[in-house]
Order: C-alpha cells, then structure tokens, then sequence
C-alpha cells in the first residue's frame, strides 16, 4: 500500500519499488508499529480529533492485527513498500475509511524512528540477559579452576605466572564495560519521538508527554527535527556491538591457540567442535573462529553507517532507512552469540597439568631481578644481571633453576643460595597479593567482587556505574 501520491501522474518504476521497498526486513517492527498507532489512536482522542466511536473502531482493528501478528497469520501485501504501510493496509482492510483518521498529524518519520526506539527497548534486556550469563559462566569456570597455574603471555611470548583463572576473569570485566554501555545507550533510546511529525511538530493539541508515559518511554524529544534525524542511539548500538565482538573475538582467538594440538592447554566440547569431511582426526573450533570472523563484519556496520550519517542535510532523508538492516545484524548476531559463548566456557575441558608444565623458569626472571631489588640493588641494575643469567642459562641449555650458584656469583655478589627460592611458581603467584592481582586470594576477591556486581545490576535492572 503506498501511503502517498496525490500529485504524481505516472506509477512508480517497479525497480525504485524494489530498490526502495524495506518490508522485507522491517516487517519485524510489526508489533511495535501496531502498540505505538494504539497509543497514538488514544492521544488523538484524548486531543479531541478523534470522536469516541471512531477511536473505538480503530483500536478495536489494531488489537485484531495485533492478534494476527501474535498467531503468526498477519500477511503482507507485495504492494506493501514497509510494515507501517502494511498496517494501515490491513487497519483499511478491517475497518474501513476510519482508518486514515489514525495517520493524522503523524508522518512515517515521526513512526519509524518511534517503532525503532520501542523494538530496541524490547530487545536490550534480553541482550542484557546474554551478557549475564555469559559473566556467570565466566565467574562459575574461573571458580571451579582456581588453582590452575597457567604462563601468561605479552606478545605470545611466556612473560609471568598467572591463574587460569585470573585470565578468564580478565573477560569478565571487558563484559562488564560492555554491560555498561548497553545500558548508558538505553537511557537515550527511551525518548520518544511520537507527535514530532515530518520535521516541525504537529498542530494537533497532544499531549506530547502523556503520549511517552503511555508507551513506556522516560520523556518525549525536545526538538521535533532533532527527534526524526536521530539515530545516535543506532550508530552507538552497532559500536557496542561492534566492541562486544572484538572482546569475544579475544576470547576466541586465544582459546583456538590454547585447542591446538601443539598447546593442548583446553579441549572444546563435542557439541561445540566440528569434523572434517575429508580428514577424520580433525577436532576444528568452529564456533570460536565465526565467533572471531564476524568482528570484522558488524565492525563494518559501525563504520559503514557512520559513513552514511555523516553527510546527510537537515531533516528526514531515506539513507537512514539504513539503520535497520545493519541494527538487526549486529542485534541478532549478539542474541545468537551469547549463549552459545557462555555454554562453551562452561563446558571448556581445561589441562591444568599441561599448563603446569608449560611454566619454565623464565617465567620467574622478574621475581629472580625483584630478589636483587630486596637485596638493594636498583631494578634497572637487577634487570640486567638477571638478563644476564638468562643469556648464560640458554648458553647452557639448562633451566635458571639448574644454573649453579657459582655462575649466579660470578654476575654478581648479591645473589645468595636462597635465589632458588624464587623459581617456585606457588611463591610467584602468592607474591602478587595486591587487588587485582593473579595470587588466589586476590582472583577470590575479584570473583566475589564481580558476583556482587551482577547482583547488583540484578535488583536494580542497570548497571552500577
């Protein structure tokens, strides 16, 4: 149905229908189309434009397309050009002339960025409800593996000591910041557009603020043009998006190193690893390599709608009919993502005597200059006699903690017979007891800490900032 077109004599191209037609993938917007015309249908009443008997038929028609888009049997019409035409359609359709009494004072820019806001205030709490879980899965396998020892890395180069658990922890709080922005964005996505019109405000008396309580938004648009131009709050959404997926893409790219058979330190899942259809022995990581492949995707969604944001003029322009397509991209990629990332860190098999074995002496070079520092010796001096030990242990091809004492002496005096206290990795992690560090009872700490944030983010529906 097209919803204009008085003063045009000739028919629409077909290919400019089919260019610019959105209800192949706004049709998903039905419900909240359907629930923003009810309230709208109330105001128009309430302000006197609609008598009872005409307000009454066209919500009595929006409760029986609502009842068809709950049953699944709501149909749209090829000449259908987006969802909000395919309502009024059908509103036509049920109830007659009546029903363009419901566009007065209305413009499908004012509707779309309404229906938008509404489906996304639907939407963010079950995205909030992915992350917390996938949080708890995080926190349930960090304490279930709090004793497992494990080299860290910089550079994928074995640096110190650490707990597994102290790792996967550190993906709690990126999560946590994701978590965060979510709920930062969803205050300003709870401003209704409603009663904005076309650019300049309805001359119709609605009560523009009853109209947002009603729908369940927090305050109506300050400025009408604003209100039909905005969509800060898509381009912010397809950020976080964006940003979630580079975190869980980290998280990916280190455990498909850590599944290798070279490393062996985890094992996926059965149900979350694939064959080969060629070679049987193969174990592949599917699901972490999507999980990393389609951060480079919604990170060009960001971009790309950023890009179309950028140059338009003042008022509502038909670009931003491409906010959807990558919103709901992003959006359904995190639902889809979520779980599945929170189910396999749950059943994550961890080796913690392969990872044991994995902590050479080197890992223990800085607490070896931190020894020298307690004797007296400046760092930068203990970095390079340390440095140098290191050099004459390789030469020798021994561990540090099999490089005689004579050797240690010959660097430097200050070394002692007790330096080979150093290389025991229970003393190395113990030593890093500061908050925030990777000794156990400060991982405790932190997953008691975090515990209580989701509890928190639990009782009062947002995140603490």
């Amino acid at each position: 149905m097209t919803l204009w077109g008085g003063c045009f004599e000739g028919e629409t191209d077909d290919g400019l229908r089919q260019f610019g037609d959105s209800i192949h993938f706004d049709r998903r917007l039905a419900a909240v189309d359907v629930r923003g015309s009810v309230a709208y249908a109330k105001a128009l009443h309430d302000a006197g434009v609609l008598t009872a008997e005409e307000a009454a038929q066209i919500l009595a028609g929006l409760q029986g397309i609502a009842d068809e888009i709950a049953a699944g049997s709501f149909a749209v019409d090829e000449i259908d050009e987006d969802i909000h035409s395919a309502v009024e359609r059908r509103l036509t359709e049920r109830i007659g002339a009546t029903a363009g009494m419901l566009h007065t004072g209305r413009s499908r820019n004012d509707q779309v960025a309404t229906d938008l806001r509404l489906y996304l205030m639907d939407v963010i709490p079950r995205l909030r409800a992915g992350l917390v879980d996938l949080q708890r899965a995080v926190i349930e396998t960090s304490a279930q593996h709090l004793g497992v020892v494990m080299p860290g890395h910089t550079h994928l180069q074995p640096a110190q000591p650490m707990l597994f658990s102290h790792w996967l922890m550190s993906h709690f709080w990126k999560l946590e910041r994701d978590a965060e922005r979510l709920s930062d964005v969803e205050g300003r996505i709870g401003v209704c557009p409603l009663g904005s019109g076309a650019l300049a405000g309805t001359t119709y008396p609605i009560d523009r603020d009853a109209l947002a309580a009603r729908l369940g938004f927090s305050a109506a648009s300050e400025n009408s043009l604003d209100a039909v131009e905005d969509r800060d709050f898509v381009a912010e959404l397809l950020t976080w998006a964006a940003l979630l997926q580079v975190h869980l893409s980290g998280l990916a790219e280190t455990l498909i190193l850590w599944s290798s058979a070279e490393v062996a330190f985890v094992q996926l899942s059965d149900v979350y690893a694939t064959g080969s259809s060629l070679m049987p022995q193969k174990r592949n990581p599917d699901a972490l390599e999507l999980m990393r492949g389609k951060a480079g995707r919604l990170i060009g969604r960001a971009a790309g709608f950023l890009c179309t944001l950028k140059g338009l003029p003042a008022g509502y322009n038909k670009d931003l009919q491409e906010d959807k397509e990558a919103l709901f991209d992003a959006l359904d990629t995190a639902a889809l993502e979520l779980p599945l990332a929170a189910e396999l860190i749950r059943t994550l098999e961890v080796d913690a005597a392969r990872m044991a074995r994995a902590c050479g002496d080197e890992l223990m070079a800085t607490d070896l200059a931190d020894y020298l520092v307690a004797r007296g010796v400046p760092f930068r001096r203990s970095h390079f006699l340390v440095g140098q030990a290191v050099l004459r242990a390789r030469d020798r091809g021994v561990p540090l903690r099999s490089l005689p004492l004579e050797e240690y002496t010959a660097i430097d005096s200050h070394f002692g017979s007790d330096l080979y206290e150093v290389f025991d990795l229970c003393h190395s992690l113990a030593a890093r007891s500061a908050r925030g560090g990777t000794a156990e009872p400060a991982v405790v700490a932190q997953i008691g800490q975090a515990r209580r944030r989701l509890a928190t983010a639990r009782c009062s529906g947002r995140r603490p900032g």
